[in-house]
This record gives structure tokens, C-alpha cells and sequence, in this order.
């Protein structure tokens, strides 16, 4: 299962060409729930000293007015994503009044559906057509999944890699056809190991009682006020998540990218009859939905893998993949850690780096679609009972113990973190590895574990557990400065957004009706 990437390592060192895996550049999106005092979601809009939700590069909104999206940039080194990460909280927290931001995946008291106001994003078109997506989420999944947040990790290989990589692989595709290839071999591992994500960096095994409020569910009672999964690692990534039958039968493949974009596209415009059952619009012309086909959107399609291009202003997503090839890949499974401040760590990055090269180098045959529907079995398993003792994972036809699937991945890292850590001798990602390790060895280490055993410890349920962590985290930022030219920046950054916003506003010259016909129009 694993030759390819020791040859390939081998090789690389061979002809001295090892370092060529280092720098690769890092960039971290994290959702983050405004709450009140008291713990529920915030009705106030979004914070005007915050600038544009729909413009500021690096903060803005996820699907609520109350669910804070921050974005970094990229960066080659892993400590200076996570000081943006921090500065950008630090920033935010100067601004929440008497706010705070909500430190675990799951939320807080949700009192019902309306209680979670949707984005709003202005009177321009691209600010109306935001808005009216995220309407249309509402009608077809309802409000309640789209208040739960999590962490996106962005990465790509150095550029100086590829050619390198091409020649070693006696590889003849042109360069940019080349890249995506590699890149849709990494997201189908990803896919296949992505389970391992989830029990070393779950943190949701538990739900304030709310959140499921008048629906059926499964779950156990943890104390008056919580439910829970006794092994769950990540709920946020279970069935109570994002899962919604409409897309179950698109069969996204991720063989090629062409195949992903094509068959992406085609569920942009096949109707589904309970979404035209919605209608588009309400009696009064208002609009419901984008659309009423199986996704509004590309971006509807739930996953925890997406090859990514930069989309230019307007352009749809799969026109950019399409025209310009993959040029990242964004890994959307990783929960947020209630024990950091800003809900994760560098050892945790480090892993993850390492981890996403090892998807990379090691062999990624095509996935069928029996395939596809093991390793997302495996996925929702894991997300599930993860932690349950002997679990049982599916691999080529049999099966095989989590634990010991998960030191095997581990082991043929050793090296790549060898070579990650170069002559560097504070060893980061060897050290990282190490304690991966010792969660496979030791479950009660995971942070699942953990937030079960602090729960336990305190005596709190869920909702007074994450509200006493959310306190001690707006203190850490409230007692955090920020350099002078960081300040500046996103004082700029909030200033010029508001601006750029104006400006969309006052140069839209086509009605919306109009402006969401050129746009699908694309290709």
C-alpha cells in the first residue's frame, strides 16, 4: 500500500532533491460563533469595526451574520499562520463589545431555526447572491447544521517541487496537467485516510441538548442538559452534520479533475423536485433559493476535500478549475480544539502538513464507486464511535483495527517528517508524529477524550464546558497585543473593504435577475 512513497522519497534523496517538500505554503479558514454573555448566538450585525463581511480579505462570515469566518494568508512557515490566526482573534476581540466568540464546533444554546440570522452581505449582486445561497440552505437543510464551525487547512507544494517531482516520475502530461493529477491523488487519499483527521483532532463528541431540539436522534444523555456519543470523536462530521440525501446520488469522482468539474457542473443543473417543490421564488418575487437544481452552487456540495483554484471576482469555481487546474487543496474536517484559544495548535498544523505530503507520495489508485462509499463509511464511523475499543475499519475488501491502521500511516511518515524537519533541532514535525502516535496508543489522550474527561472532572455539562472555555479564551485575547503594523493593517484591511463594497454597490449596471443568468452561464 505504501511502496510508492518510499520510493519516491528515496529518490528524491537520492539525487539530493529531499528539501524540495519543505515550504510548502500553509493558509487556515476558521469559523467562529459571536455569542452574547450569556451563551446564545448573537442577533447583532455584524460588527461595523470589522469592516466588510463581504470584502475584508481576512474576516468575514460563514453561513450566519453571527458565524465569524478568519482567513489567513498563505505561509511557507507554519508558526507565522498560526500568530496571523492569533492576531486576527486578537484583533476581533478589541471589537466584540460585550460578545465573545464560541470556542468549540458544536454551538451554543440554539433556540430554534430563526434564532441564527443569515449573512447579509449588502445590495450588490455578488453580496445579493451570497445571501439568497445561504437562503436557500435554510429551506433545504434548515438553519440549525449551518451554525455548527470548523477549521479549513489550505496547502500547497513549493513551486520548485514539480519539476522535480514530474522528472522522477518520468511523467509526460504538460506541467499544469500534471499538478492537478497529483493533487486529485493526494485528495483521494485523503479521502481514504482522511478518518485518521478525525480521531486524532475530533473535539465534538458532545451537544448542548438544543441543538436537536423536536428531532429524532441516537444519541445518549450525558447530564440534564447534554447529549452525547460515548466514543464519538467529531459529531460535527456525523450524520447530525452535514449530510442531506440530495446530493447521495451525484457520485462525485475525484479520478481526474475533469470528471470532478464535469460531474460538479452537471448536479448545477439537474432539478431536484423537492427543491422545486421550494420554488424560487416566494408569491412576493422574493428569492428563495439561487435555484432549484441538486446544488445551487459547486460550493453545496459537502465534503471534507476540495481541490481549489482562486476563483477571480464572479468567476464560478469550476470555471476556475477548469481553466487554470488545481491549485491547492483544502482539508475541511479538522474540528475546533477547545483547549487552544484559537481552537488549534502548531503540533497540530505540523501533523497536518506532513500528513497531506504522505497523501500525496503514496500510491492513490482510482476510487470506484464502492470505493468511495467504503472510505466515507469509514469516515462517518470514525466520526461516530471512533474511540469504541477494537473498532473495525474497511480496507481493500477486509478490515482491519483502527489503532493499528493508524500506526502503519504514522510509521511510513517517519521519514518525510525527517526530511520536513531538515536541520532543524527542534525536530517540530518528528515530535508531532510522536504524540499522533501516542493517541493511536493511548485513546484517552485524543481531544474527544478529553473534553469527555473535563466534563466529567467539572461536573459541567456541554454548554457550561464550552462557555467556561470561551471566557478563558477572550481573556488570552483581551491580554494579547498585536505590533503596530499588524494593527494597521487590519484597521486598512476593515476600512478599504467598507469602501470596495460601496464601490460594488454603486457600479452594478445589470439587475440580478440578469446577473445570476450571465453567471450560470459559464462553462
Amino acid at each position: 500500500m505504501y511502496s510508492r512513497i518510499q520510493e519516491r522519497i528515496k529518490k528524491l534523496s537520492d539525487q539530493q532533491q529531499a528539501n524540495a517538500l519543505c515550504g510548502g505554503l500553509k493558509g487556515i479558514e476558521k469559523e467562529s460563533l459571536r455569542v452574547s454573555a450569556q451563551g446564545k448566538i448573537a442577533q447583532t450585525p455584524h460588527p461595523v469595526e470589522l469592516g466588510s463581511a463581504l470584502t475584508n480579505p481576512y474576516i468575514t462570515t460563514d453561513y450566519s451574520e453571527a458565524l465569524l469566518e478568519f482567513i489567513t494568508p498563505p505561509f511557507s512557515k507554519t508558526t507565522d499562520a498560526l500568530q496571523f490566526m492569533e492576531d486576527v482573534h486578537t484583533y476581533t476581540c478589541q471589537h466584540l463589545s460585550d460578545e465573545m466568540l464560541w470556542g468549540t464546533s458544536m454551538p451554543c444554546i440554539v433556540d430554534g431555526d430563526m434564532s441564527i440570522p443569515v449573512a447579509d452581505y449588502g445590495s450588490s449582486n455578488i453580496g445579493q447572491m451570497k445571501h439568497v445561497y445561504r437562503l436557500g440552505l435554510w429551506h433545504r437543510y434548515g438553519r440549525s447544521m449551518q451554525a455548527i464551525a470548523g477549521i479549513h487547512f489550505n496547502y500547497s507544494l513549493p513551486e520548485g517541487f514539480w519539476p522535480i517531482y514530474q522528472r522522477i516520475e518520468n511523467n509526460t502530461l504538460s506541467s499544469h496537467d500534471f499538478i492537478s493529477a497529483s493533487y486529485m491523488d493526494m485528495a483521494r487519499n485523503l479521502h481514504r485516510y482522511g478518518w485518521l483527521v478525525l480521531y486524532l483532532f475530533g473535539a465534538s463528541p458532545a451537544i448542548c441538548k438544543s441543538f436537536v431540539k423536536d428531532r429524532e436522534h441516537t444519541f445518549e444523555e450525558f447530564d440534564a442538559g447534554t447529549f452525547y456519543s460515548p466514543y464519538a470523536t467529531s459529531l460535527r462530521m456525523s450524520d447530525i452534520g452535514y449530510k442531506n440525501d440530495s446530493q447521495s446520488n451525484i457520485n462525485i469522482s475525484y479520478n481526474n479533475l475533469n470528471d470532478y468539474v464535469e460531474r460538479l457542473i452537471a448536479a448545477t443543473h439537474t432539478p431536484y423536485p423537492e427543491y422545486e417543490s421550494i420554488g424560487i421564488k416566494d408569491n412576493g418575487g422574493n428569492y428563495q433559493q439561487l435555484n432549484a437544481n441538486i446544488l445551487q452552487i459547486e460550493n453545496e456540495y459537502y465534503s471534507n476535500v476540495r481541490p481549489k483554484q482562486i476563483a477571480n471576482s464572479g468567476e464560478r469555481p469550476s470555471a476556475a478549475l477548469k481553466e487554470r487546474g488545481v491549485r491547492y487543496v483544502e482539508l475541511r474536517s479538522v474540528d475546533i480544539n477547545p483547549f487552544d484559544p484559537t481552537g488549534m495548535n502548531d503540533q497540530q498544523l505540523y501533523f497536518l502538513e506532513a500528513f497531506m505530503i504522505f497523501c500525496l507520495l503514496a500510491d492513490s489508485p482510482p476510487l470506484s464507486s464502492s470505493d468511495k462509499a467504503c472510505v466515507d463509511n469509514n469516515l462517518t464511523q470514525v466520526a461516530s464511535e471512533g474511540r469504541k475499543p477494537g473498532l473495525l475499519l474497511h480496507r481493500n475488501g477486509d478490515s482491519i483495527e483502527l489503532s493499528l491502521w493508524g500506526l502503519e500511516i504514522c510509521q511510513e511518515m517517519t521519514a518525510l517528517c525527517d526530511i520536513l524537519d531538515g536541520d532543524n533541532p527542534d525536530k517540530p514535525y518528528a515530535i508531532s508524529l510522536k504524540a499522533q502516535t501516542a493517541k493511536l496508543r493511548d485513546v484517552e489522550l485524543t481531544p474527544s477524550a478529553r473534553v469527555l474527561k473535563e466534563m466529567r472532572r467539572q461536573e459541567l455539562p456541554f454548554f457550561k464546558f464550552a462557555m467556561k472555555q470561551a471566557t478563558n479564551h477572550l481573556n488570552f485575547f483581551k491580554n494579547r497585543t498585536i505590533n503596530d503594523d499588524q494593527q494597521k493593517k487590519f484597521d486598512q484591511a476593515s476600512i478599504q473593504s467598507i469602501n470596495t463594497q460601496k464601490s460594488l454597490e454603486s457600479d452594478d449596471r445589470v439587475p440580478f435577475d440578469q446577473f445570476l443568468e450571465q453567471y450560470f452561464s459559464q462553462h
